[in-house]
């Protein structure tokens, strides 16, 4: 009998050790999810954040690709209004060089006609 309670206070006591092991395994991955849930709540709010910098970003962009395209727009606009401007200034000149020699060619001939030169 006294075998067999010395084989029972064995098996209890290997038993409470195990017990004891599998609470301190427990314990290891409860700090493991703690410090997981930890992590997770960082990186959460550091993605909150980015995703409002990268609203702002976006808005801040579209903005400006209007404001740029509005640019492209003006300046397109004002160089074919320009190069319009230059067509008819050169269209001009021609024309008053013409009016020129013409004039020049009727004062010659008004002139030899009168005998004065």
């Amino acid at each position: 009998m006294a075998s067999q309670g010395a084989s029972l206070q064995n098996y209890n006591n290997e038993l409470v050790k195990c017990i004891e092991d599998l609470k301190e395994k427990r314990e290891e991955v409860n700090r493991q999810i703690l410090k997981d849930e930890e992590e997770k709540q960082k990186i959460q709010n550091d993605l909150r954040i980015l995703t409002e910098r990268l609203s702002r970003i976006n808005d801040s962009l579209a903005r400006k690709v209007a404001s740029r395209n509005e640019y492209d727009k003006t300046i397109m606009e004002t160089e074919a209004a320009y190069m319009k401007i230059l067509e008819s200034s050169q269209t001009l000149l021609h024309v008053l060089k013409r009016e020129s020699v013409s004039l020049t060619k009727k004062k010659q001939v008004s002139q030899s006609g009168t005998g004065k030169e």
